[in-house]
């Protein structure tokens, strides 16, 4: 595995912060946000030093029921030929359901969830990934979730899904501690059981990031100060291997550059305490364990998946459904937990809506997020972020809001200004900007 060393997500807002820092070695960017054409200077100027960039994607829903789409694959091989990028990531996850293989309208969830833990999960998983890994140009690595619900009637532990993934396919893992730390919370899975069942051979990186618990849920924000416990099992994974690298995510709420340094400098203290303990014998434990579980799966072959998608497919739509689209929630999920994810999807939706289309908020002030999370309640997300500022603009201007007529105007201009095939007005976004600011 190649050394990464010490990284942090790299984001816009902290763009110059991420510049002046000491001792980062790597940065990771959100693939997606990123045109390999138009690379941010920032970036450009941290390659020309020797700082490793990494891709990282969000979007292509590995774990879903659906063969990858061909359009993202080439979009994620583009970027990390530009970006110079020793390996790409990605998740475990499933983002969208429904189409043609439930002959059910597509939906979106705008956000990554959890796969269930079954045969006929796995075999998509790795067909998927084979798929992947053939169209990139360099090594994937994959990344456990954080979750909020469990799927019912599950097959396998965490570890014995990971260690066969990664045998069945090769694929490298990317190992979230706070995801850990998350499902630990609100799944009850025990971290160092987790740790020392997963196939730390396999390992690419780690993930270290921050969040909040509010009524017994821990809501993985990448808004918040890492907690102790996240460190604590950071600390517990640096005891069994040496992690190739090690990574700082933030992606909202930014504290003062100091305090990020201080994060990180708290990251290396974690790992730097797990290598001294495993030098003083105990790693030794932990790799056979590790290496038992990574054993686990020797002699799996792969089960032909013809019919397999269509089953993984309804049960990812029944769950989606119920989520974004107000269906009942599927037999032997927790209602609760269920409601508390749906609500967490549609404030991400609010939330990121207000960031690709920032006028909005200011057009409609303190009512956006009201009436956005009612629009949200009433129509799932059909076509990316963007899509779907669009449809809630044009949602509003079909109820003749808002009341007030120089907003509407102002709302009517802007959808306008969006929807056709070319800008109508130059300067519109500046206009609107300068008459809220």
């Amino acid at each position: 595995m190649r050394v990464l060393g010490t990284g942090i997500g790299w984001r816009p807002e902290i763009a110059d912060a991420v510049e002046r820092m000491r001792g980062i070695d790597w940065v990771e960017v959100v693939a997606e946000n990123v045109c390999p054409g138009h690379l941010p200077e920032s970036l450009l100027r941290l390659r020309e030093r020797g700082v490793t960039v990494i891709p990282h994607g969000v979007s292509l829903g590995l774990g879903g029921a659906d063969r990858p789409d061909e359009g993202r694959l080439t979009a994620l091989a583009e970027r990390a030929e530009a970006l110079g990028a020793p390996l790409v990531t990605e998740h475990i996850a499933f983002v969208r359901a429904g189409g043609a293989l439930t002959a059910s309208p597509r939906l979106e969830a705008g956000h990554l969830l959890p796969v269930p833990r079954t045969r006929d999960a796995l075999d998509v998983l790795c067909e998927n990934v084979r798929i992947a890994q053939d169209a990139l140009p360099v090594p994937l690595a994959l990344e456990n979730i954080a979750a909020l619900f469990s799927w019912p009637d599950e097959e396998l532990t965490e570890g014995q899904f990971l260690s066969e993934l990664v045998e069945r396919t090769g694929v490298r893992l990317l190992i979230d501690v706070a995801n850990l730390h998350t499902n630990h919370v609100n799944r009850g899975e025990d971290p160092a059981e987790a740790l020392a069942a997963l196939p730390l051979e396999a390992l690419a990186y780690v993930h270290v990031a921050g969040g909040f618990e509010r009524d017994g849920v821990w809501h993985d924000s990448h808004a918040h100060p890492v907690p102790r416990p996240v460190l604590d099992i950071l600390t517990g994974l640096a005891a069994r291997v040496a992690p190739p690298g090690v990574l700082l995510e933030r992606d909202e709420n930014f504290p003062d550059p100091a305090e990020l340094v201080r994060e990180l400098t708290a990251i290396r203290g974690a790992v730097a305490a797990g290598r001294s303990h495993a030098a003083r014998g105990t790693a030794a434990r932990g790799t056979a364990v590790a290496g038992a579980a990574g054993a686990g799966g020797v002699g799996v072959v792969a089960r032909p998946v013809a019919g397999v998608r269509e089953r993984v497919a309804v049960a990812q739509t029944a769950v989606l459904s119920s989520l974004v689209a107000g269906t009942p929630v599927p037999e032997g999920f927790d209602r609760v937990r269920m409601g508390v994810q749906a609500r967490a999807l549609a404030a991400k939706r609010a939330g990121v809506v207000a960031k690709v289309a920032p006028e909005l908020p200011l057009i409609l002030g303190a009512g956006y997020r009201e009436a956005f999370l009612a629009y949200a309640r009433q129509r799932p997300m059909r076509g990316g972020y963007r899509q779907d500022a669009l449809d809630f603009a044009g949602h509003l201007l079909k109820l003749g809001r808002p009341a007030e007529p120089g907003a509407r105007r102002e709302l009517r201009d802007w959808w306008l200004d969006r929807a056709g095939p070319a800008p109508r007005k130059r300067g519109l976004v500046s206009r609107v900007l300068r008459r809220r600011g």
